[in-house]
């Protein structure tokens, strides 16, 4: 895993160290610069495949026409090797990097329908004088870019591109409403005015710093209806997970699997295992608070396969210097706390191995979360009109007590009540949701509130657009979790808690060929009455215990309700109530003392501005 910074115009070798330093976490193992006026790429190297120096980047192609940049891996690169020996091309190295550059000299833009794995990479042709930028499918690995008066940068980060002279920052309006809501940052967007996201599964071509072309290369399919019998099914997906999981151990440094105890990280951990004849090295991390506590799962799990199995208990006193720890790293608000017991289980896991396998993308892929069981019994009261569900909610904050448990069960009614505010697609967004977007107008200063009350309509359209009007409502649903919540939130916790500690994840639920496999499947396969997960508990129904099958979600959280009362509430309530342009301080008040006073669960909207008000503060954004 790596880091990757690059412009055309207006900056020197000098302004390229300072960015690719910015960036040293990704790739502690070497930093190197290439510059050919009016060029420059640099490069911050995390060493897993082909560890021999002569793979460092930035990485000139044996003609000197083509020099790559590249964060990730591609794990079918020896395959992609072997089809590019036959047309005539010979290596140097045997890194997947020299692979990659080959196969955009050979098959151009093509090269893209080839590539299993997570990138974000940029190739610039010297004779062309074109760059050409993809990232994966799934939007694993991030890029950011802008284009400047004179200027244009990329970088796998927001806080390298700051760190060019002529790249400001200023503040995105639309992106702080969308992150009122949704806890991130949505792609295209990026905090920062002028500065944007690559959306995954799309490539960028730039000549002499114009914008050329900007494409998806590569979409989920949509829900199929004429497919084979149950078994064949149930067949091809184990065959696809065996191959995604086989291609991900392959490494020529330490590899580990993050094991929680749940569905999918245990049954990557299971097909990872198949795969060595040694047993496996196995992560978990437990809790104090024994409604956040999943260790003793991750216990039986590791038992039941015989892995060699590390554990650690994150105790308050550790969780909360991680928030002085990790915050100030992070380059965009970002208000979801399982950063931290990430962050944690990543340093923890480091101490061993250099790459690990994880569970991401379960719930996206298979209707795992709640909100699709919730959308179950949407149906039976949807009818209602929308002051009902008011009414409601304001009942159910007065009569019901508020816990400080996981997932509790006064806030998940809340949560229920709130998503019928709005129209049906933006249900599960609204369910997610902190404040929603009618809410914008009284928190926000005017502003900054104009246009706050349609940010969903306008972000959402732009997605729902490409599919065909033939899609129905949990086509759609199931395509906005893949671009927006998985891409947005999951994959950039996951990639900057590790990056952080110079670990890389791999997530072979993320393979494109299981990912294709299982968005073509109707809902009827990943969701049965309220069991979800259906296929995937059916495939693993005998190589699991039972009660990791069945037992109830919990996720990955942290007791951010007591903790506004308790060992945070000095730092935090000075951090929200410190003067500021954007927000109304009479309903930041209100919400405060509601919270403390127990009277209402108010923990997801303090965070989130907090999370904000401190990202400010700590770069500077205005």
């Amino acid at each position: 895993m790596c880091g990757v910074v690059g412009f055309w115009g207006k900056g020197d070798e000098q302004v390229a160290w300072r960015m690719i330093g910015a960036l040293k976490h990704r790739g502690p193992d070497f930093q190197g610069v290439w510059r050919e006026d009016p060029v420059t790429l640099a490069h911050a190297r995390l060493s897993i495949l082909d560890l021999d120096p002569r793979s460092h980047q930035p990485f000139v192609s044996a003609d000197g026409r083509y020099v790559i940049v590249f964060n990730g891996e591609i794990y079918n690169f020896s395959d992609l090797r072997r089809l590019l020996e036959r047309e005539g091309c010979r290596f140097r190295t045997s890194s997947d990097t020299e692979v990659l550059l080959s196969a955009y000299a050979v098959w151009g833009k093509e090269c893209l329908l080839r590539l299993r794995g997570m990138f974000a990479f940029a190739i610039y042709d010297r004779v062309q004088e074109r760059f050409f930028l993809a990232r994966d499918p799934m939007g694993k690995k991030p890029l950011y870019y802008t284009f400047q008066p004179g200027l244009f940068a990329f970088s796998s980060e927001l806080k390298a591109l700051w760190q060019h002279p002529h790249i400001p920052k200023r503040l995105c309006v639309p992106a702080l409403q969308a992150y009122l809501v949704l806890d991130y940052v949505p792609t295209p967007f990026s905090i920062s005015e002028g500065i944007y996201k690559l959306e995954g599964g799309h490539y960028l071509v730039v000549e002499r710093g114009i914008l050329k072309e900007k494409e998806a290369y590569w979409e989920p399919p949509l829900p199929q209806e004429n497919l084979p019998p149950f078994s064949e099914i149930l067949h091809r997906f184990d065959i696809l997970l065996a191959e995604a999981t086989r291609l991900r151990l392959v490494a020529d440094v330490p590899v580990g699997v993050f094991l929680s105890g749940g569905l999918d990280s245990s049954t990557v951990a299971w097909y990872a295992q198949q795969a060595r004849e040694t047993p496996i090295l196995t992560f978990s991390i437990g809790f104090t608070e024994r409604s956040y506590d999943e260790s003793d799962y991750a216990l039986q799990v590791a038992h039941h396969l015989g892995s060699e199995h590390y554990a650690a208990i994150l105790t308050p006193e550790r969780a909360l210097e991680l928030v002085e720890e990790v915050f100030p790293l992070l380059d965009e608000p970002f208000a979801d706390a399982s950063i931290l017991p990430t962050y944690f289980l990543s340093q923890f896991a480091r101490q061993r191995v250099i790459v690990a396998l994880g569970g991401d993308g379960g719930d996206e892929l298979q209707a795992g979360y709640p909100t699709f069981i919730a959308e179950r019994y949407a149906r039976w009261v949807s009818w209602w009109h929308s002051f009902a569900f008011q009414v409601l909610e304001r009942a159910a904050e007065l009569l019901l007590p508020a816990s400080d448990s996981n997932i509790a069960f006064d806030f998940k009614v809340r949560q229920f009540l709130r998503g019928f505010t709005g129209p049906p697609i933006q249900r599960h967004t609204r369910w997610l949701a902190s404040f929603l977007p009618e809410e914008l107008a009284s928190l926000l200063q005017p502003p900054f509130s104009q246009g706050a009350a349609f940010i969903l309509d306008k972000w959402l359209e732009e997605y729902l657009r490409r599919l065909p009007p033939t899609a129905d409502l949990f086509a759609q649903t199931a395509y906005l979790y893949y671009k927006t919540y998985l891409q947005d939130d999951i994959l950039v916790k996951v990639d900057r808690a590790s990056m952080y500690n110079s670990l890389e994840v791999r997530a072979p639920l993320l393979d494109r060929e299981v990912v294709a496999f299982l968005a073509q499947l109707p809902l009827c396969y990943r969701r049965r009455g309220n069991q979800t997960k259906f296929l995937l508990k059916r495939l693993m129904e005998r190589r699991l215990p039972p009660q990791i099958l069945h037992r109830p979600k919990k996720g990955f959280g942290v007791p951010l309700s007591r903790w506004l009362r308790e060992e945070l509430r000095a730092p935090i309530e000075h951090e929200l109530f410190s003067p500021d342009p954007w927000f109304q301080p009479k309903v930041i008040q209100g919400l405060w003392q509601a919270h403390q006073r127990r009277k209402v669960n108010y923990r997801k909207l303090l965070w989130n501005l907090y999370m904000f008000k401190r990202f400010a503060r700590e770069w500077g954004l205005n």
